[in-house]
């Protein structure tokens, strides 16, 4: 079983559920398909599973390392965005609605997507390699949005909290009775969904876990 799945929190993990969309951070391999770093690039992108008809042989020697994700919204939460050639027309609509929920960067549609690149790299990690989270009001996020409630990745859509697993989500509850909530999912990404983005969420296609 290789190390290839991803969590809200951006970390790779080990499990037999494969996921619906394929990530890239550069070279994390070594010879032995053995995971040694946390990236190696600032783009991290999503891309889709199927692209052209194109096949790869996971984990091969000093080729970018296949990294899995359950969901988009898992993906988000994680720090990738989508990848401009095998998802053009999500790229671009990634990016239009990041400049409108992010206007106080000053970007417009010829600014570079590495200029994002550089911020969510910011959002999504510190200077020790560890996740990024913030604080909000449960009463400002919109779906799709990843918080922590007692160490555990809740998704939010319509009002309630899912639990994610690698196997799916766990069956809805309210919304906790607290002021605040730490959020995984980074900050630009979240003002993002604001302005209209919605991201993909796999709650429909899963089976309800007990």
């Amino acid at each position: 079983m290789l190390q290839n799945r991803v969590n809200p929190s951006g970390e790779i993990i080990r499990t037999p559920y494969r996921g619906t969309w394929l990530g890239n951070r550069g070279v994390l391999h070594n010879g032995k398909q053995e995971i040694v770093r946390f990236y190696k690039i600032k783009a991290w992108i999503t891309c889709a599973l199927v692209f052209r008809g194109r096949h790869r042989k996971v984990m091969q020697p000093n080729r970018w390392t296949e990294l899995f994700f359950f969901d988009e919204a898992t993906a988000f939460s994680a720090g990738h965005r989508p990848c401009f050639q095998c998802r053009y027309e999500d790229h671009q609509r990634f990016k239009t609605y990041w400049l409108k929920g992010n206007p106080e960067y000053g970007f417009d549609l010829k600014t570079p997507v590495a200029e994002i690149d550089n911020i969510l790299h910011q959002e999504r990690m510190n200077t020790h390699k560890t996740k990024v989270t913030y604080q909000e009001k449960f009463t400002d996020l919109p779906d799709g949005t990843f918080v922590i409630i007692q160490d555990q990745p809740y998704l939010l859509k319509n009002s309630q909290l899912h639990l994610w697993t690698p196997a799916g989500y766990n069956k809805g509850i309210l919304l906790p009775d607290l002021h605040q909530v730490k959020v995984l999912t980074p900050k630009s990404i979240v003002n993002m969904f604001r302005a209209g983005y919605v991201p993909q969420m796999g709650i429909s296609i899963t089976t309800t876990i007990k």
